[in-house]
């Protein structure tokens, strides 16, 4: 089990933010807003030999501070936001591992199978990530969409998700309903994803406190990398640090 880190980018800043409360409407709710600008974090992970963590762009303005981390740490982090076939190669060849599609993939709250063949085109499957970050609705964990408000027809299930497996390299699954809260991981959703993950798959949400990333080693079933946001200390949080994550989590 890997730590995987992260850059999320908003208005051109390194930011923590609660994921759902994103809308043209009115401003996020914002945990923390980095002094240091996105080529210091990639730096950072650089230095300290972690690879496939995640940048990802929040909305309009944010390119030019995602090309600077990119170019801060080539082939060592993945790019997701507004990502398609047409600008798929401008990505890659800035220096993105991988890619990160979610809404170009899913169009009025399904699987667009021809968006994903073009995608899948442009970048191979080896370098594409596939973001299904979900919700539980009915009892059923659904991807959402546009900014998490849009909730999709396509459920995390074992069969959706081997079907998936042929055209994407990673599964990166943020469980919206806790992500930014710090109010604990859904123990549901991470026992799910390790009873039926056919790839790697990184989990995001709620992580507060080391027992929950214990809770992620054990019901994932050592099949799930993590992520930890607004709780690390590199992010304003207190209870957990970025250098015990370096040190026990980089393998």
């Amino acid at each position: 089990m890997r730590f995987r880190p992260c850059i999320d980018l908003h208005q051109g800043q390194v930011k923590q933010i609660v994921g759902s409360s994103l809308s043209d409407q009115q401003a996020p709710k914002t945990n923390f807003v980095a002094q240091q600008d996105a080529a210091h974090f990639a730096n950072l992970y650089f230095r300290d030999g972690l690879s496939g963590g995640h940048v990802i762009m929040l909305g309009p303005g944010n390119e030019q501070a995602a090309a600077a981390a990119l170019q801060a740490y080539p082939q060592g982090l993945q790019l997701g936001g507004g990502i398609h076939a047409a600008n798929a190669a401008k990505w890659l060849a800035a220096g993105a591992c991988q890619l990160i599609a979610t809404s170009y993939v899913f169009k009025n709250g399904q699987l667009e199978h021809d968006n994903l063949r073009r995608l899948v085109e442009a970048t191979g499957r080896e370098r594409l990530v596939l973001d299904l970050s979900c919700a539980r609705i009915d009892g059923r964990y659904v991807v959402m969409t546009d900014r998490w408000q849009q909730a999709t027809d396509f459920e995390v299930s074992r069969p959706n998700l081997e079907a998936l497996a042929d055209s994407c390299c990673e599964f990166l699954i943020h469980a919206t309903d806790v992500e930014g809260k710090q109010q604990g991981i859904d123990v549901d959703l991470v026992a799910l994803l390790g009873e039926i993950t056919p790839l790697p798959t990184t989990y995001a949400g709620g992580v507060r406190a080391q027992s929950d990333i214990d809770h992620i080693a054990q019901l994932g079933q050592g099949k799930l990398d993590f992520t930890v946001g607004s709780a690390l200390d590199l992010f304003g949080g207190n209870a957990l640090h970025y250098a015990h994550m370096v040190a026990h989590y980089r393998t």
